[in-house]
């Protein structure tokens, strides 16, 4: 599938203006391996090496919708791998920084998002169960690794007052997306849809 038929096709998933443009301003081709170049707006996951993947497109797209993001908002992104996604949520707030366990792919990360001009990303080695306390409270945090059980109790601590978090969370064999607000009576949690990610280490 090339970009222009990806991009028609995102239309029916997708109902944000602002993640749409978001998705259509960024080259994916830039965050793939150049052997996959040709499959880059394929709507799947593609290897990035140290067993991790890149997300699909339209994945990434949901995710940010689920988020709600708005101009000014600081997010932190976990498990940053490839740096695409990122790049998407950086076209849709103030600031992206992003947490990646692999020294390797955080490097190409950094890379790969200069070559976009996503100047507003900052990337750091970490263990991205974290979090990121130095830089918290966040607006939005993204997860694109999987939790066991539940999302990891220093994550949620590090969502500012109305902020919200997404991340695949497997309970048993069911593995699905789970979306957590910061309320002024706490935190609200559900569960969305299957999902399959790598597992957060």
């Amino acid at each position: 599938m090339g970009r222009d038929d990806f991009l028609r096709s995102l239309r029916s998933r997708i109902s944000d203006e602002r993640v749409l443009a978001a998705m259509a301003a960024v080259p994916r081709e830039l965050f793939v391996d150049p052997q996959l170049a040709d499959a880059a707006y394929a709507d799947c996951p593609l290897p990035i090496g140290g067993g991790q993947t890149i997300s699909q497109p339209g994945l990434v797209a949901g995710m940010c919708q689920a988020l709600e993001l708005r101009d000014g908002e600081r997010v932190l992104d976990i498990g940053t791998g490839s740096g695409y996604h990122a790049a998407v949520m950086s076209r849709l707030c103030e600031h992206v920084y992003g947490i990646e366990l692999d020294p390797s792919l955080a490097e190409r990360a950094a890379s790969a998002l200069a070559a976009a001009d996503c100047d507003n990303v900052t990337v750091v080695g970490g263990d991205g169960a974290l979090g990121l306390p130095s830089q918290a409270p966040f607006d939005a945090i993204n997860v694109a690794a999987t939790a066991r059980g539940e999302v990891p109790p220093a994550l949620e601590a590090q969502l500012a007052p109305g902020g919200r978090l997404i991340a695949p969370v497997v309970c048993g064999d069911d593995e699905r997306l789970t979306l957590v607000r910061r309320t002024a009576d706490g935190l609200v949690r559900s569960r969305r849809e299957a999902v399959r990610f790598v597992l957060l280490r």
